[in-house]
């Protein structure tokens, strides 16, 4: 029997029991995967960080900090396959572990910040990018895809939490993301 991981990489204010979340690790256990949840204690609040690049980048290496901690006894090869599963800033934070220890991982990426594509190189997985978020532009994000080869796609009118304001239109949505997830727990 195969042994697989799934590691969850939450954003600062979108932790790992918001929807994206909650259902990517609930299609993780019925693929029988084990489950790492990371969470962040940082020194600055969410408010404070988002509009200020250089308290973005303090922020973001404070909790690679803590990231790396965190992970530094996972034997990751003894895993066969390993997917990180991200959401905003946790996406820049499992894109640079990833890079700096050279692992072979698929990657599902929510709503990645810029600072995300400056760690990916060739990942595979999917990204999901909301058209109206405003932490990313999505000319940039859908150009550095395209460079980079990295599936993605846009869910149109959507926010940096992929909702549009209307409930019902969110909820398809959500079911069409989580289709293409389950669809990369599967392969």
């Amino acid at each position: 029997m195969s042994k697989n991981l799934a590691v969850f990489f939450p954003g600062i204010g979108y932790h790992n029991d918001k929807p994206l979340m909650y259902y990517s690790k609930k299609i993780a256990k019925e693929y029988d995967y084990e489950i790492i949840e990371l969470g962040y204690d940082l020194s600055q609040p969410a408010s404070s960080v988002k509009e200020d690049e250089e308290k973005r980048k303090s922020v973001l290496d404070e909790a690679f900090v803590q990231v790396d901690d965190r992970l530094k006894d996972i034997e990751f090869s003894k895993y066969d396959r390993i997917i990180f599963i991200g959401k905003s800033i946790g996406t820049a934070l499992m894109a640079r572990f990833a890079f700096s220890y050279e692992l072979d991982v698929d990657m599902i990426i929510y709503t990645p910040i810029p600072d995300t594509f400056s760690y990916l190189g060739s990942c595979e997985g999917l990204l999901f990018h909301g058209s109206s978020d405003p932490y990313c532009d999505t000319e940039m994000c859908v150009q550095l895809c395209d460079e980079m080869s990295i599936t993605y796609a846009v869910i149109p009118e959507a926010n940096h939490s992929l909702e549009t304001g209307n409930v019902a239109l969110d909820i398809q949505n959500l079911s069409r993301v989580m289709q293409a997830t389950e669809k990369i727990f599967a392969l």
